[in-house]
């Protein structure tokens, strides 16, 4: 056997009468939907449940499985002890799914566990499971800030796993969408927030998990959801699968997407292996920013492959343009993986004799000495994206009506203390957060007297 049948599970904790206190009827769609998914879990009748939690441990380059042979978990920190669940682990699962990852060098397993408590991406959707069917074992995992294709990769151990030992396996994907639909909502609005909502619902009425897969992950951020990975996963333990969709109900009533919907397997289907396309069309994205990069940035990239293969600094190649020789000036290199930062170090006032010594210096730097990370090794070569960024001199200012996130970086000054955040970044999007983020960085407090200065950038992508 394997996935019997997979399900999109919002857990607000509201819909709980015991915390919501009447509010929860403005969400009663939701929880009818809660009920028919309940029932059709006891009508699967699953040995197993695999649930993946956004609350569950979160690790950056790690999934991490519940360990052990039970768990329990209440709603405590909403005010509601009295709500809890309580469960057996499918040990037998955990074990092959660790093993299953192990033989692939996939990092998946039970390593890492900071506190045991189900959580309550986890207890909201068995609580309404526990209701009609209670005769499974749990298999609880986490999600990561790995790649969209890992968690699709991760969804595919867990459907070998359930097939390599036929159990009858049901997975429950917890999730909110975005939280930021409404400007009356406890986290205001995004734009960004409205349109995440009604282009994942749309994938999840027809089946489409290629679309979960092809969302940008600045855009994600901005929308603020928690539960696009959980759809990956899910999407991953159905590949090759047809399935029959049903989006049962979607609400945002409190200003967060609450979203439940319903996939039933229906045989084979060669066509729905996403994974495939969805890595050439990463592959076909690369090559075109590739060749679409500049002098200043193609030489960041060569500089950082020569390092990771050879473990020395590169000489400074012939053929670039003369103002890479005869300029001098600070420089900032930039790498991403998959969206995700993957290091920035650089200079604020030129430490070389021209920008060209200073992009190569910089560069090593970024893929070797950011603190936040580890060294980039050869086999991820392929998937950085480059940006580099050249300072004008700073100058000082003595009011934060001076500055600009798109236009304007800023450095933040106390004693031998000091912090620099460029302009137009991904989700800074006023004053007050730049500042913020700069002097965290620094390590200094709002209440110390810091001096400000800013200064502009050139960007080379």
């Amino acid at each position: 056997m394997s996935v019997m049948g997979a399900f999109i599970l919002p857990h607000p904790p509201i819909i709980m009468p015991e915390i919501g206190r009447g509010e929860e009827d403005r969400i009663r769609k939701t929880i009818d939907s809660f009920h028919e998914i309940a029932k059709r879990v006891e009508a699967l009748k699953p040995e197993t449940i695999v649930l993946t939690s956004p609350h569950s441990i979160l690790y950056s380059d790690y999934f991490h499985i519940s360990p052990g042979a039970s768990a329990k978990g209440d709603m405590r920190k909403f005010n509601a002890p009295d709500i809890s669940v309580d469960v057996k682990y499918d040990t037998e699962f955990t074990d092959l799914l660790e093993l299953l990852a192990q033989e692939v060098e996939f990092p998946a397993g039970v390593l890492g566990e900071r506190d045991a408590s189900l959580d309550h991406g986890t207890v909201i959707p068995l609580s309404f499971i526990n209701s009609r069917y209670r005769n499974y074992k749990l298999v609880r995992i986490g999600l990561s800030s790995l790649s969209f294709a890992d968690h699709y990769r991760l969804g595919m151990l867990i459907a070998k796993a359930a097939e390599n030992l036929s159990r009858n396996v049901v997975f429950i994907a917890s999730g909110d969408l975005s939280h930021k639909v409404a400007e009356d909502g406890p986290y205001g609005y995004a734009e960004e927030g409205v349109l995440f909502d009604r282009q994942i619902t749309k994938a999840m009425a027809s089946g489409d998990f290629l679309s979960f897969l092809l969302f940008p992950l600045s855009f994600t951020e901005k929308a603020a959801e928690c539960g696009l990975r959980s759809c990956i996963i899910m999407a991953g333990a159905l590949d090759g699968k047809k399935v029959r969709p049903e989006l049962l109900s979607y609400e945002g009533t409190f200003g967060v997407g609450y979203a439940i919907a319903s996939f039933t397997p229906e045989g084979e289907d060669p066509g729905r292996r996403f994974l495939e396309t969805y890595l050439q069309r990463q592959k076909s994205q690369m090559q075109m920013i590739k060749d679409g990069e500049d002098a200043f940035v193609r030489l960041a990239r060569y500089s950082v492959e020569y390092f990771v293969r050879n473990r020395k600094q590169a000489a400074l190649p012939e053929g670039l343009p003369d103002e890479m020789y005869k300029n001098k000036a600070g420089v900032f290199v930039t790498l991403k993986k998959h969206g995700n930062l993957r290091g920035c170090i650089g200079t604020i006032a030129p430490v070389t004799g021209s920008i060209a010594e200073e992009i190569l210096k910089n560069a090593v730097s970024s893929c070797s000495e950011d603190p936040r990370f580890d060294r980039v090794e050869t086999d991820e070569l392929d998937d950085l994206v480059y940006s580099v960024d050249i300072l004008s001199p700073a100058e000082p200012i003595d009011s934060l009506d001076k500055l600009d996130v798109r236009r304007y970086g800023v450095i933040v000054s106390y004693g031998y203390k000091r912090g620099l955040l460029l302009p137009n970044l991904d989700g800074v999007d006023t004053v007050e957060q730049q500042i913020q983020i700069a002097l965290q960085k620094a390590g200094i407090s709002r209440t110390e007297k810091y001096a400000l200065e800013r200064f502009e950038v050139v960007r080379h992508q």
